[in-house]
């Protein structure tokens, strides 16, 4: 009997392994969204006072500009068509990692275009903020 509830144990554990994180982001598609929702202006400001906090590195400004890129990959679930893992590629500011996760996260809700994928499918998604005279 307590071999039989081990055996079912194991099942349930084995169906919540997540999908592991593709290695290579560069073959993924790009995550569409249906429409774009306009978080530049809260996102810059919070990156640059975590900047300016000393919590990150400031990127060397490009003629006066100082841009932060975060890349994501995005785990589509067949299911439901909807964002269920969002992985932030380090750049050494996990609060901005985190951050900029969080923002993917809720405009994704109710957002992704097209149909669900036919399995669980990973997509690239990038933020690119950019501030300075």
């Amino acid at each position: 009997m307590m071999f039989g509830l081990f055996l079912l144990f194991q099942a349930a554990v084995a169906t919540a392994v997540p999908t592991a994180v593709p290695s290579d982001w560069s073959k993924l598609p790009d995550l569409r969204l249906t429409t774009t929702p306009d978080y530049a202006a809260i996102m810059t400001k919070f990156v640059h006072d975590e900047i300016a906090a000393g919590r990150c590195a400031a990127p060397a400004p490009v003629d006066g500009k100082t841009s932060v890129k975060v890349d994501m990959v995005v785990l589509v679930s067949s299911a439901n068509g909807e964002a269920v893992k969002i992985v932030p590629k380090a750049i050494n500011c996990p609060t901005v990692e985190q951050f900029a996760a969080g923002v993917v996260q809720k405009a994704t809700r109710g957002n992704i275009a097209g149909p669900p994928p036919a399995t669980d499918s990973w997509y690239h998604v990038g933020v690119t903020l950019t501030w300075g005279p």
